[in-house]
């Protein structure tokens, strides 16, 4: 999508919130708090960088998050979504690894075959020079990370998604996660730590 000298990618997101993923209602398992380390490789427009990135783990979301996250969406779309984000109490950490990071507002642990889904969303810090003067930027204001951690670690993979908001695609009707000119960054090297 294009406008104004604008790049966006819309994202068909498999794990949207009104879609049963991002937000599903598929249960956590215990409240061990863990940390997880991987290695974040940009594609595209990034491609050639690369960082990593520390997710430290204090609890998991309850049902009753996941609700109001929901509702929030329903009743008044990502403005909705991203206030009632920022009003959430902190389940843990997400930094590039060696830097204090960002509290992270939503974190689900989803039991699978052969390993485990972890989702988790927080509202994206909007720096000075991107609100002087109205900057396009500040719309996208969600971060999404999902890490599949397999049995076999070799085999565990993710994705991060810096800067994007949740909308609904008027001719699908469909959820879609649109990024302001950032594409997906694919997270590998994934490692559990205690």
């Amino acid at each position: 999508m294009r406008g104004r000298g604008i790049s966006c990618t819309r994202i068909f997101v498999g794990w949207s919130i009104l879609a049963a993923a991002m937000l599903s209602a598929i249960g956590s398992l215990g409240q061990e708090r863990e940390t997880i380390q991987a290695q974040a490789f940009g594609t595209q427009l990034a491609s050639g960088r690369t960082f990593g990135i520390t997710i430290k783990i204090e609890s998991y979301s309850t049902p009753e998050d996941q609700k109001a996250l929901i509702d929030a969406f329903q009743k008044g779309g990502n403005d909705a979504l991203v206030d009632k984000v920022s009003k959430m109490p902190a389940r843990g950490r997400v930094a590039i690894t060696g830097q204090v990071g960002y509290q992270i507002a939503y974190i689900r642990n989803i039991p699978g075959k052969g390993g485990r889904t972890i989702r988790l969303m927080t509202d994206r810090p909007i720096n000075m020079g991107e609100t002087m003067g109205y900057q396009r930027s500040t719309e996208y204001n969600l971060t999404l990370i999902e890490i599949h951690i397999n049995e076999n670690p070799k085999e565990s993979k993710g994705t991060m998604v810096i800067g994007g908001k949740f909308m609904v695609d008027k001719k699908t009707n469909q959820i879609i996660f649109e990024t302001y000119r950032n594409t997906p960054w694919r997270l590998e090297n994934i490692m559990e730590r205690e």
